[in-house]
């Protein structure tokens, strides 16, 4: 089993930019969907995008749609999050997390379909 551990949180102002690093552990990190999520202060955690395991699927929240961006480099068993035009409301952990999967199409978005998780990293947009 994979371990994921992300990077590339920080402060930014509103309208600026983001890209976040996923980096994972072991072998058969091909054989893994990825999605991103985010947690707010005192809200649940939310689904912000995922990426099928060889990256031809996306699909992302529709608060995050236009501006941010999924993308992985398995040789590197890295997934980056690209966020653009950033907001105060993207204020929030971000996490990533990997699910072992079989169907090679499909990134799903509950919290509950995915069994490895980082620690996260924040992201501040400043007004």
């Amino acid at each position: 089993q994979v371990q994921v551990v992300e990077s590339g949180g920080g402060l930014v102002q509103a309208g600026g930019s983001l890209r976040l690093s996923c980096a994972a552990s072991g072998r058969t990190f091909s054989t893994y969907t990825v999605g991103w999520f985010r947690q707010a202060p005192g809200k649940e955690r939310e689904f912000v995008g995922g990426i099928s395991r060889y990256g031809r699927n996306k699909y992302y929240a529709e608060s995050v749609k236009g501006r941010f961006d999924i993308s992985r480099d398995n040789a590197k068993n890295t997934v980056y999050l690209q966020m653009n035009s950033l907001k105060p409301q993207d204020t929030a952990i971000y996490y990533c997390a990997a699910k072992f999967d079989l169907n090679p199409v499909r990134a799903p978005s509950g919290v509950t379909e995915y069994d490895v998780w980082g620690q996260g990293t924040q992201v501040t947009v400043s007004s």
